[in-house]
Formats: structure tokens, C-alpha cells, sequence
């Protein structure tokens, strides 16, 4: 099972990144797995629209956030850009249903989009984001016969303490390419680093994200024989969304001295990005490449959203949904899904070939890059942890 989905997922990123002009998540693999029969070719997410008229006023495949914009740049819209690519390829209808009250959304409004979404006809609901726990478990219980895909999830259970076999939790191994994030940078010759992540310290893809940059950035830092500080915050960050406040904070660190922001939480990147092109500084961007956003930004810590939503949706239709339905689903580098856009940083001392080999210690686990952020705050060999 994990090499068929590490094979599949490695070709659908490599057209997908091709397709757009971007750079490589991973070292290219070569596989002679086929291409999954689709109708309709299309060129990139960017060329289909993200809301459409269905003749039937019925939409098959349904997307609900919940909290932040859709067109945030980063998670949000890398995870319809998933939607849409399978829709439109396989000739289904499709469309967004936006929980109430915006960043304020509760749990009966992201509950209630969920519903709006299998009234309209949703054969498939994709739900983004781990604050969709409690509505997605009642919506999957009132509704069995629809599926759900849990991206940035995990399996949920009914009232019995079972998992429901009608939610696919898909996750992602963040401290990874958190990991690649920092351990480039420091390689590149940053020394002051920052990261200012969404979710207030409760999400747990933002918070592994965190901790992969900061373990990254220091072992580059013992490589080099250097000392490195990071200054660490979730400040402003509760709701992913630009703030004047998130703002004024990135400034006041790049003016002391801060040299890099990694931005981990969707349109928070417009504030720092903002931030870091009046004060001459550098941005990581997150989830997808987010190089054509900003010239601030140096790299992306990535993950295929995208790539990982038309696999799921494949299964849904294909009939193999019960592979994925009440399972956990943890992508990283043995699938091919996590990295760096090699194609697009500018990265000016840090080289490709040293990415792919640090690349492959973690492929073929000679490095473990440590998971459980609850360690975060601990002792460094060469780096300077500021919580702030």
C-alpha cells in the first residue's frame, strides 16, 4: 500500500509541478506506475475557476474550510486547488461552501456547511483543517453515505469510540520540510531566524512545522560550528489571517536584527512578507511555493496538498475509499510528499545536491527528525530559542 501511494503521489506531483512551472518537492524519481484515467486535461489549478454553474444545480465534490481565506495562498487554496484539478479532469461539478461568521466560524457553522454541502448533492466533502474535528464527526454520523476527506486530520470516531469508516484522515509529516526550512537557511548563512506560526499554538501541523525548523536550523548551526537564534512566536497568528498587529511585530524583529521569517500559517505571509520587503529582510513561505507571491521569499517548506486531495478523491471514486476510510494517513518523504521547491528558492550557498542528500537520510531513516513538539522547548547545542 505505501509504495503504490508513494509512486502515485511522486508522478501526480511531478506533472502537477511541471504543469505550473514550479520546482521539485524531492529528488525526481522515475516510475512506470500509469497515470490514473481522467477525462478532460488540464493545465493548472490557476486555469479553472474556483466556482462553477452545475446544469443539475447538483455539486458532486464539495470544499469547506474552516477558518481563513480561500484564496489565502497557502493551505486554503493549495487544498482546492486538489478539488478542482480532480473535478474538472474527471468531468464531476464542484464547489466551495464557506463556513459563517468567517475567521469567527463555530462549530455549528462549519457544521451547517457540511450540510449545505451534501443537501446541494456532495458526494465527497473535503474538509480542510483540524479545527473541523467536531463538526465532521457529526456531520460523517447524520450522513453515512457521504465521504469525507479530513485533510491536515485523522480518523474520528462515533459515539461508541469507533472510527468512522465514511472520514479519511490525511495528514502530513510537517517536521520534515520544517526540517529542510531551517536546516537551509542556517546553510545559506542565516544566523537570525523567526517563526510565526497560526493557530495560536494549537494546531498540530503548525506546531510540527515549528519544531522541524528549529531542530533543522540547529544542526546545520553544529555543522557550520556557528551559533544561531530564533526568535519563536504564535502571537497574531490565532485566526491565519494579515493583521496590521502581526504586522508591526515581524518589523520590530527585522529591525533587530532578524534576518529570516518562516510564515507558517496561511495569509499570515501577506503581513510578514509586508514586513520583510520595507526592512530588506527574507520569508519562508509554507505549504505551497510561495515564490511568486513576495520576492522576500528565499524557499517554502511544502507539502502536496494538492497531489494528496486527488489521490484521496481518487479512492472515493474508484471505489477503494475503504483503504483510506477510518485509517490515519501520514505523508512525508518516504511518499514523495514534502520539501522544497529546488526549481524556484534562491537559496545562494545552499545547493541542490546537498538538499537531495539530506534529503535521502531522511528517506532512508539514517535521520529521524523528531515529531513530538512537545520537546521543543529543550536545550541546544548551537541555537537560542526566544519564545515570544
Amino acid at each position: 500500500m505505501k509504495k503504490i501511494l508513494a509512486l502515485l503521489l511522486a508522478l501526480v506531483m511531478a506533472i502537477g509541478l511541471c504543469a505550473c512551472g514550479g520546482g521539485e518537492t524531492a529528488p525526481a524519481e522515475e516510475t512506470e506506475t500509469p497515470a490514473a484515467e481522467t477525462g478532460t486535461e488540464v493545465a493548472s489549478a490557476d486555469d479553472i475557476p474556483d466556482t462553477m454553474t452545475s446544469e443539475d444545480g447538483k455539486y458532486e465534490v464539495a470544499f469547506v474550510t474552516d477558518v481563513g481565506q480561500l484564496k489565502d495562498k497557502s493551505f486554503n487554496q493549495g487544498t482546492y486547488d486538489g478539488v478542482k484539478l480532480y473535478a474538472a479532469a474527471n468531468d464531476l461539478s464542484y464547489k466551495y461552501y464557506q463556513p459563517a461568521n468567517g475567521d469567527q466560524a463555530t462549530d455549528d457553522d462549519r457544521y451547517e456547511a457540511m450540510k449545505a454541502a451534501v443537501d446541494g448533492g456532495a458526494q465527497v466533502v473535503v474538509c480542510a483543517g483540524f479545527l473541523q474535528e467536531a463538526a465532521l464527526t457529526q456531520a460523517a454520523i447524520d450522513f453515512p453515505e457521504t465521504q469525507f476527506i479530513f485533510v491536515d486530520g485523522y480518523p474520528v470516531n462515533d459515539a461508541d469510540g469507533q472510527p468512522l469508516a465514511n472520514v479519511a484522515g490525511i495528514a502530513f509529516q510537517e517536521e520534515q520540510p520544517g526540517y529542510f526550512a531551517g536546516y537551509a537557511a542556517v546553510m545559506d548563512g542565516y544566523t537570525k531566524l523567526g517563526f510565526c506560526g497560526g493557530g495560536g499554538g494549537t494546531n498540530p501541523a503548525c506546531c510540527r512545522y515549528g519544531y522541524g525548523f528549529v531542530q533543522g536550523a540547529n544542526a546545520a548551526a553544529a555543522e557550520k560550528d556557528v551559533q544561531v537564534e530564533v526568535n519563536y512566536s504564535w502571537q497574531y497568528g490565532a485566526s491565519f489571517s494579515a493583521s496590521p498587529e502581526l504586522q508591526t511585530m515581524a518589523t520590530g524583529w527585522y529591525e533587530a536584527g532578524t534576518e529570516v521569517i518562516f510564515a507558517c500559517g496561511g495569509s499570515m505571509f501577506q503581513s510578514i512578507a509586508s514586513a520583510a520587503s520595507a526592512s530588506d529582510g527574507a520569508v519562508i513561505g509554507v505549504d505551497v511555493d510561495q515564490s511568486t507571491e513576495s520576492d522576500t521569499v528565499i524557499t517554502s517548506a511544502m507539502k502536496g496538498l494538492s497531489d494528496a486531495v486527488q489521490w484521496a478523491l481518487a479512492k472515493a471514486y474508484d471505489g477503494s475509499f475503504a483503504e483510506i476510510g477510518g485509517v490515519s494517513t501520514s505523508l512525508g518523504v518516504e511518499q514523495n510528499a514534502v520539501g522544497l521547491p529546488t526549481g524556484t528558492w534562491s537559496l545562494e550557498t545552499f545547493t541542490v545536491e546537498e538538499y537531495e542528500a539530506l534529503y535521502q537520510k531522511i528517506a532512508d531513516g539514517t535521520l529521524v527528525v523528531d515529531a513530538d513538539f512537545n520537546n521543543l522547548e529543550q536545550e541546544y547545542s548551537n541555537l537560542t530559542l526566544n519564545i515570544i
